[in-house]
Parts: C-alpha cells; sequence; structure tokens
C-alpha cells in the first residue's frame, strides 16, 4: 500500500475475535479441501516461501528500484518453464503458465517494493539496508509485507506448474513494482503496466490479489463486496500574500492567517457538502510549511493533504469544492491560493459476482467462520487499476501471531511491523484453491461478470 495512503481501521470489525478463533493461527483445513489440493506439492513449496519471504526482507527494495527481487522472480519462472516478460513498469515480471486443458486466464498479482522505513524488528534476517530518498539516506524495509506477497506468489507458481496437465486454462502471474507510488517525476506501478500492454495480448476473465495486515490475526480472511479500499489523491496549495514586518499586518498580506481560514474552511466540504449517505470521504491535511521568524509574515505558506473516498462521482466534487474554497478564501484576504492535485488511485472495487462466487473458496480455506467483512478500509491500493479493466478480488490475511493482541500490534508501515511466518502458506493454500474453484467445470459454465 502507499506508503502515505494506509489507514487500514479494521480493529472494529474484528470485535468477535472469540467468536471467529482468533487465538488459532491457521484454520484447520478439511479432509475434503485436502483432497482437492495438491497437498504434497503444498507441502513441499512451504519451506521455499519462508526461505524467499525472509531473503526479500533482508534486501528490500524501493518503488522502481526492484532490480534483485525482479530478477529473482524471472529466473524462478523461467526454470518452472513458463513464457516470462520482464521489463515491464520498469522492473516488472509477468510469467504465462499454459495449463493442459482449455480454461479461463486468470491472474494473480503481487507487488514487491519496500518502504522508506528504518526496521527495529529484532530477527536475524532483518534489513539493514539503505538508501537514497528524497534526496535523504533512509532505511529501507519490508514494513507493508509485500515480500511475503512476492514469496507466497511464487510458491502458487510453482505448486500450477508442478501440476501444468491438469490446470483448465493460462495463469498469468503478475509481480507488480512501485505500488507504494512511484518517486516524484516517474510513472509506475499497476497503471504504468497496463499502460505498457500488460492485458493487450492475453486479458484476463478476472484477477485475484492479497494483502496481509497485522489488523488482524493469522489464520483470518477478510473480504469486502464491491467499493473495498478509497480512492486516493494528494493535495498541495501554495497560499501566496506579501511580505510584511510583523508588527504592521496591514502593510502586506498575511499567508498565513489565510492559509489557517483555508484549513477551517475545507472541513465544510465532508460535513457540509458531500451526501454522506452514498459514500464515505475524508479530507486531510498533513503539512504546513511557511515562515521562519516571529516577527516576520512570510510571502507564502504551502498546505499538503490527502483525500479518501468511494464514490467515483463524490470524488470529483471533493476536487471541485477544494479549489473553489481555497481559492475564494485566498481572494477575499488578498491573496492567492494556487490549488494542486495530484490523482493517484482510484477505488478498490471487488466485482460483486465474482466475490460470491468465490468467497467459499477462501472458506475451504480459511474456515467458514474466519472470512470476514472488514466493512470499508479508507487505505488504497493500486491493485485498483487491474480491477477497473477485468472483474477482480482482493482479500486480507490477517498476520499477528497468537500470543500477541491484533489490536494494538504495530500496523503495516511501522518500523515494527511483524509478520507470523506460519500464516504464509494460507495465501499459497487460497491462490490455489481460487484458480481451482473458477476453473471448474461448475465455474466455466457461469456466466462471466462484467
Amino acid at each position: 500500500m502507499k506508503n502515505i495512503l494506509l489507514a487500514l481501521s479494521l480493529t472494529s470489525a474484528f470485535g468477535l475475535a472469540t467468536a471467529i478463533g482468533a487465538e488459532t493461527p491457521s484454520a484447520p483445513m478439511n479432509q475434503q479441501t485436502r483432497s482437492a489440493l495438491p497437498e504434497k506439492d503444498l507441502q513441499a513449496v512451504a519451506p521455499k516461501v519462508l526461505a524467499w519471504r525472509r531473503d526479500f526482507h533482508q534486501h528490500p527494495e524501493l518503488s522502481n528500484r526492484e532490480y534483485r527481487t525482479s530478477k529473482i522472480v524471472a529466473e524462478h519462472l523461467k526454470n518452472l518453464g513458463m513464457d516470462v516478460r520482464q521489463g515491464i513498469a520498469h522492473t516488472g515480471v509477468v510469467g504465462i503458465l499454459k495449463g493442459g486443458k482449455p480454461g479461463p486466464v486468470i491472474a494473480l498479482r503481487a507487488d514487491m517494493d519496500a518502504l522508506p522505513v528504518t526496521e527495529q524488528v529484532d530477527l536475524p534476517f532483518a534489513s539493514k539496508e539503505t538508501a537514497d530518498y528524497r534526496g535523504e539516506k533512509v532505511g529501507v524495509m519490508h514494513a507493508c509485507g509485500h515480500d511475503a506477497h512476492t514469496a507466497i506468489l511464487m510458491g502458487a507458481a510453482e505448486v500450477f506448474a508442478k501440476n501444468r496437465e491438469q490446470l483448465p486454462g493460462t495463469l498469468m502471474f503478475i509481480f507488480q513494482p512501485a505500488e507504494e507510488g512511484a518517486p516524484e517525476g516517474e510513472e509506475g506501478g499497476a497503471e504504468l503496466m497496463l499502460k505498457e500492454g500488460v492485458f493487450k495480448t492475453l486479458k484476463p476473465d478476472a484477477i485475484f490479489g492479497l494483502h496481509i495486515t497485522s489488523s488482524g490475526p493469522s489464520g483470518v480472511a477478510m473480504l469486502h463486496s464491491g467499493p473495498a479500499m478509497a480512492s486516493v489523491d494528494s493535495f498541495t496549495i501554495k497560499v501566496k500574500g506579501q511580505q510584511v514586518h510583523g508588527s504592521s499586518p496591514w502593510k502586506g498580506v498575511d499567508p498565513i492567517v489565510t492559509a489557517a481560514q483555508i484549513i477551517n474552511g475545507m472541513q465544510t466540504i465532508v460535513s457540509r457538502r458531500v451526501d454522506l449517505t452514498k459514500a464515505p470521504a475524508v479530507v486531510s491535511f498533513g503539512a504546513i510549511k511557511g515562515g521562519i521568524r516571529s516577527n516576520i509574515i512570510p510571502d507564502a505558506v504551502e498546505l499538503v493533504g490527502t483525500i479518501r473516498n468511494f464514490d467515483e462521482g463524490i470524488r470529483t466534487q471533493i476536487h471541485a469544492e477544494i479549489r473553489l474554497t481555497a481559492e475564494k478564501i485566498a481572494e477575499a484576504n488578498h491573496a492567492t491560493a494556487d490549488v494542486n492535485i495530484r490523482t493517484w488511485y482510484p477505488v478498490t472495487v471487488n466485482d460483486p459476482a465474482l466475490t460470491q462466487r468465490m468467497k467459499p473458496s477462501l472458506e475451504k480455506v480459511f474456515g467458514p467462520d474466519k472470512v470476514i467483512d472488514p466493512g470499508l478500509i479508507t487505505g488504497a491500493e493500486d491493485f485498483s487499476f487491474f480491477a477497473r479493466e477485468v472483474p477482480g478480488m482482493y482479500f486480507f490475511m490477517g498476520v499477528t501471531p497468537p500470543d500477541r493482541d491484533y489490536k494494538t500490534a504495530p500496523t503495516n508501515h511501522s518500523p515494527l511491523f511483524y509478520v507470523d511466518e506460519s500464516a504464509l502458506q494460507n495465501g499459497v493454500r487460497a491462490f490455489v484453491q481460487l484458480v481451482q474453484d473458477y476453473t471448474s467445470e461448475s465455474g466455466q459454465n457461469t456466466p462471466k461478470t462484467q
């Protein structure tokens, strides 16, 4: 998830922790499920998934700089006999596996990039990596779990490759860079992969993705139908006045007072101008910069913030309201306001028909009582770009160990983010089960979602 965007608030969804068995690290697999899955291959790949995850964790790479990671991924897919395409959106990798039977095209996606975070977890494979980020030397850490996502999908790819002849259809394994956002001045992520034609020659019938989170216990999956994660945009407002001595403000134009009025005025956008019965929305300020001395009213003040919402119409309305509010308040103060809104990710929508159809697959892996609805999540994901092109389903997996309280566990993006590695195998199983069920005879006869 984008480093400035993560706002998972799943605690309320886990109020029934006892009911879902939060103490259990992973849901028991029933015999019917075990016989349906290639159990021998799943067991064989488990230690490899663990080793890959630890290796990637120890050697994290920032967005659009996933050179080592993508090389390892590509070599693995080639060794499995796949048709491999590299260099999509700078460092993206796509592996194509054609099954031995006719069937649909299914895409599975994992993200590979890490964050500019200095790790504080005491692990033998803790990251010691550093990198340059926005002109500063920073620590680099897989503080959002993309190391686990990559390892899980590599494991699933190996299981499917070993069972290629029994596979109906074709699988696309998409290893995506820059989910956390491309560096300033660069393009990246899912949007650039699509721009460069990742679906041009082979368009999937459906795409699935997962994300681990410390906001839930190991062994629990979270799935919400329809709009599931918010769109996200950032804004910068440069309020320009006229610098003057603080003892005589009437001789200039005060951008600080103007900025304060803009901040207050914008609080009414969501509370008074947006129809919240349609969908929730958030407008938040994250930074205010301006001035250097107590007795100097500066020339300018810069405001920076974020916008989240779950409806594209409301998204457009909020953009217009921000411009109107800032510009008119500035004008009333004889100042000017230069508003720049950068659109990031659209709303992540889980296709309702696909979600209803595939939820039982997750229940087979995690248990019927351990696939819960977390409600709307104001974090954002660029999986949303893929899900706008084809029916998509995106779910979360809890990774807080049973001996820790997930309600107080360090969140994703924290330097203390910790992953219960016993939960990773559930991710491999989930991908395998989703594909098996989607490509089953009954699944192939189900009308495709639009």
